[in-house]
């Protein structure tokens, strides 16, 4: 009886010490990595709040965080912003740069926005987190059910859910189309 109990507390102060190692390992690994180190991460998945509302989610196939220059370098991203009148407008595309202490990104390659009723296509744009505005330098291509607009620029306020083209600004409008809301004064820029 008294070499069962024997064992019996050797086997558990045996399994309590070697579970003290193995969750002592993450420590030891996040320990190991050194100020300014690069880290890189499969899938990914971050959300940015302001007071408590979520203003947008991002999911990327693959990061590669560079602390010194305090960016993420995204792979295969997809963005969704929420908006203050509970839509949505999501972005997609190849390759993107988070910067960490701004939230500010820039994405690149077969660029793609969309939202219910349109769909943006455009080859880099940048997002300005303090300011919640989505700019194009490059040309754009919007195109929905009964319209097609293309223009040398775009600036996107979301938060006031308002489009800015400029230079170049060419619409193609079906017949069909019944009613523009929220137009502006008509004016080529």
């Amino acid at each position: 009886m008294l070499a069962v109990i024997l064992v019996t507390v050797g086997t558990v102060v045996s399994v309590f010490i070697g579970y003290q190692k193995v969750s002592n390992v993450p420590d030891l690994l996040l320990d190991s990595i050194k100020d300014g180190a690069n880290l890189s991460l499969g899938k990914i998945k971050q959300t940015a709040t302001r007071d408590g509302i979520k203003e947008w989610s991002l999911e990327a196939g693959s990061a590669l965080y560079i602390e010194n220059e305090k960016k993420a370098v995204l792979k295969n991203l997809f963005i969704t912003y929420f908006l203050k009148d509970q839509s949505e407008v999501y972005i997609e595309a190849e390759q993107g740069i988070l910067q960490t202490d701004t939230n500010d990104i820039e994405v690149s390659g077969n660029v793609v926005i969309r939202n219910d009723s349109y769909q943006l296509k455009t080859r880099r744009l940048t997002y300005e987190h303090e300011q919640r505005l989505i700019i194009s330098n490059d040309p754009v291509h919007i195109s929905g059910d009964d319209v097609e607009l293309s223009a040398a620029t775009l600036k996107y306020d979301l938060d006031a859910n308002k489009i800015v083209l400029r230079g170049n600004v060419e619409a193609a409008i079906s017949r069909d189309f019944e009613a523009i809301q929220n137009v502006g004064t008509g004016r080529q820029q």
